[in-house]
């Protein structure tokens, strides 16, 4: 008589541990990849030299995920990634500064270059060529109606200038 009861159970929640199991393992289903904390990676760690100041270290890193109310010369920097629900990738830096605010150690999962660090500029410089200006639709109206336009002219380049000759 007691094992009916028991069997009963075990019916009505094998199925809803199964579905689990079958539905987290379905192919074609998409599963948002989850990222979490400071993202960082070694171009950023090997920016960070001994003696920088804490607004360049903000500046390179951004703010620290955790600061320690009793230690306040002691930043974390924690970044969690899981793509595709698989496994949880988990780095940590620790950040050290000295009582004068500057960066007197690292610890955690990145090991900074030795090497002079140079960060490859992808801006150019573009030259943009002076365009001519016509008289603009209010200063047409203005001179339609005989009101003094060399205020407006003598703000135009020298090229607009003779338009201005021939309207006088």
């Amino acid at each position: 008589m007691r094992s009916a009861p028991i069997c009963i159970f075990l019916i009505g929640v094998l199925p809803l541990f199964s579905c689990t199991s079958v539905l987290n393992n379905l192919p074609g289903v998409y599963k948002i990849p989850i990222q979490q904390g400071n993202i960082i990676d070694q171009n950023m760690i090997d920016q960070i030299r001994p003696n920088m100041t804490e607004r360049q270290v903000l500046y390179i890193l951004g703010s620290p995920m955790m600061t320690d109310a009793f230690h306040q010369k002691h930043w974390d920097y924690l970044y969690s990634n899981q793509p595709s629900g698989e496994d949880r990738q988990q780095k940590k830096i620790s950040i050290l500064f000295d009582e004068n605010d500057l960066v007197s150690g690292i610890q955690g999962d990145f090991k900074p270059s030795s090497e002079e660090v140079t960060k490859p500029s992808d801006e150019s410089t573009v030259d943009v060529p002076k365009r001519d200006i016509e008289l603009t639709m209010w200063q047409k109206i203005k001179s339609l109606f005989g009101f003094d336009i060399i205020d407006d002219v003598a703000s135009k380049p020298a090229d607009s200038g003779s338009q201005f000759k021939k309207q006088l």
